[in-house]
């Protein structure tokens, strides 16, 4: 065996050679093979004149006319759903499947015609002229079945409960109304387009009801009508309350809501001084004049009818809850009711300190008048408040 130990074997020139430029960080030798060159060459020059055709075709290319085609070729691709959309659409509208899903309807299909064209622009034209028409039809018949149901409560109103609440027919319109309006808050569409909608679904639905309720209590005594209207309004008040874009609504209906309370502020008024025998009184005494003589001459205005009638409104004075109109318990609002005592509380107070006024006036011709009004306006106004 021969002795291999410090030997070295040699090594092919060619192959140092090719070891050498594989190295790392070498560059690759050109093929050896002349077929390959020769494919090489020819890809080189293929390519150079295909980057040279191709610049000469893009050179005549603008961006308005890619956007163009872009814009071509999206109308014929949405083309096609139009008619079957349009189809299905018409099918739930005209099935009347209710207001409140005809006004999402109606909402959701402005929402897509908004969204699209903010996208594509005018590029999808015929979509956009479908979901416009599909958005029309649905807010119309919408609108219809709203006028629809207002008008069915003018062909039969109802007259008001014993408890002088808002009738059924008020409260399931507002149910209505609150389950539109709730659909409207969160409505996926434009602000100022909601907005537009809004008034109109208002006096669709409320002006309706304003007249229902006033025909309903037209033949109820002035404090029942009173009572029922304030119950009526303070409902629909309510309702609107809890929506944007029903601050002028709120006020009329506050505003109504006053002129109502201010017949229901006298009312219990009268009732107080009716009972505790100052009415007549009062009344003489406002319509009193100086060619009648004194006070103290007329009828039913003695100190004896004086003395009698202070006795009874003693007895008020200690218990003033004790003469509340019945109206007064039916009212929904319990700050309304305590608005309607403090202010009658107070006309009665006015009305107390007048009769003191006439009383100790030595022209009238009471004698010690002091025994016979024992208690100063001031004093019934604390005892009262």
């Amino acid at each position: 065996m021969a002795d291999t130990s410090g030997e070295v074997a040699a090594v092919p020139a060619s192959g140092a050679a090719n070891g050498l430029s594989n190295g790392a960080g070498a560059t690759p030798a050109q093929p050896n093979n002349p077929l390959s060159r020769k494919l090489h060459k020819i890809l080189e020059t293929r390519l150079e004149n295909d980057k040279e055709h191709l610049e000469a075709l893009l050179k005549h290319v603008t961006a308005q006319g890619v956007k163009e085609n872009i814009q071509e070729v999206v109308g014929h691709i949405t083309e096609g759903v139009c008619r079957p959309l349009k189809v299905r659409i018409e099918q739930v509208i005209l099935a009347e499947p209710g207001a409140v899903l005809l006004y999402k309807i109606s909402n959701l299909l402005k929402f897509y015609h908004h969204t699209i064209s903010g996208i594509v622009g005018n590029s999808a034209a015929t979509l956009l002229t479908t979901i416009e028409e599909m958005h029309l039809l649905s807010k119309k018949i919408f609108f219809s079945s709203l006028s629809l149901h207002a008008n069915k409560l003018m062909d039969k109103i109802e007259l008001p409960p014993p408890d002088l609440g808002p009738s059924s027919a008020l409260s399931q319109t507002l149910t209505l109304l609150r389950d539109v309006l709730a659909s409207h808050d969160s409505s996926v569409v434009p602000l100022d387009a909601r907005q537009a909608d809004f008034v109109q679904v208002l006096s669709c639905v409320l002006d309706p009801l304003l007249q229902m309720c006033t025909v309903s209590a037209s033949n109820l005594g002035t404090a029942d009508m009173a009572t029922f209207m304030v119950n009526s309004l303070y409902m629909m008040k309510t309702t609107l309350a809890l929506f944007e874009f029903t601050d002028r609504r709120l006020e009329m209906l506050q505003f109504q809501i006053e002129a109502h309370l201010d017949t229901l502020i006298n009312e219990q008024a009268s009732y107080v001084l009716t009972r505790v025998g100052l009415s007549y009184i009062y009344n003489t005494i406002q319509q009193h004049r100086p060619d009648q003589g004194s006070l103290a001459s007329m009828p039913n205005l003695d100190s004896v009818a004086l003395k009698a009638a202070m006795a009874q409104f003693d007895r008020y004075l200690s218990a003033p809850d004790h003469l509340l109109m019945p109206q007064l318990n039916s009212l929904l609002s319990a700050t309304v009711k305590e608005q309607i005592i403090k202010q009658s509380t107070e006309l009665v107070c006015r009305a107390y300190g007048e009769v003191h006024a006439a009383v100790m006036n030595p022209v009238n011709a009471y004698k010690d008048p002091e025994s016979i009004l024992h208690r100063s306006p001031e004093q019934v106004k604390t005892l009262l408040s």
